[in-house]
């Protein structure tokens, strides 16, 4: 089966592109730069997926949207690729899962989330498996000590009223290396920002 993988980098969604690969699916990955702040999209370091992206040898189609036009564009070009199914790394985002099924309705292709409702036993997964950089914080009690940090740093810390995947926005991440990649991405310098309430650490240079 051609699945097509929403990829922005994070943890999830390279859990995603894992748990599609692993079934035997044939995997190329949507990757959405959208504004700053989206409701829906992952923002930091969508350029570094194309690192990514080659270091697992999947295809990748990057597509620019506004928070207006986002649906029409993902159909758009999910419509190009053809796949019959769209894989997601959702948790427990009703509201973005509940767009991205509706969506594979209306194409008629099938809908998965892997980690959907997950728990601490997939957390434990990911960071023993992938090699995992906080890239954004945006929750009451994540600093900038964290931003550019491995994600087990924040998650040992147990921050609380902090959801343990930092879903809906509360912090984003990057996958530099994981089973699958045939290579590793070694990040060379971050450029960190804070502006006291959420900071974004965005990647420099890598190889």
């Amino acid at each position: 089966m051609r699945v097509a993988v929403l990829f922005s980098g994070g943890k999830d969604s390279v859990y995603a592109t894992g748990w599609a690969l692993k079934e035997g699916h044939e995997v190329v990955l949507l990757t959405v730069r959208p504004p700053e702040y989206s409701m829906m999209f992952h923002h930091p370091n969508i350029d570094a997926t194309k690192k990514q992206a080659e270091a697992m040898g999947l295809m990748q189609v990057i597509v620019e949207t506004t928070e207006e036009n986002w649906r029409e564009t993902v159909v758009e070009a999910l419509r190009k690729l053809k796949p019959q199914a769209i894989a997601t790394g959702a948790v427990a985002s009703t509201y973005q899962k509940s767009r991205i099924d509706a969506i594979a309705t209306e194409l008629g292709i099938q809908s998965f989330a892997p980690l959907w409702h997950a728990g601490e036993d997939k957390m434990e997964e990911m960071l023993r498996d992938f090699e995992i950089y906080v890239t954004a914080v945006a929750a009451e009690g994540l600093g900038p000590e964290f931003l550019g940090e491995p994600l087990e740093k924040l998650i040992r810390a147990k921050k609380p009223n902090v959801h343990l995947f930092l879903e809906g926005g509360e912090g984003e991440t990057f996958v530099a290396n994981a089973p699958f990649f045939k290579k590793r991405i070694i990040i060379r310098g971050w450029k960190k920002t804070w502006d006291g309430v959420r900071g974004v650490a965005e990647i420099e240079s890598a190889d």
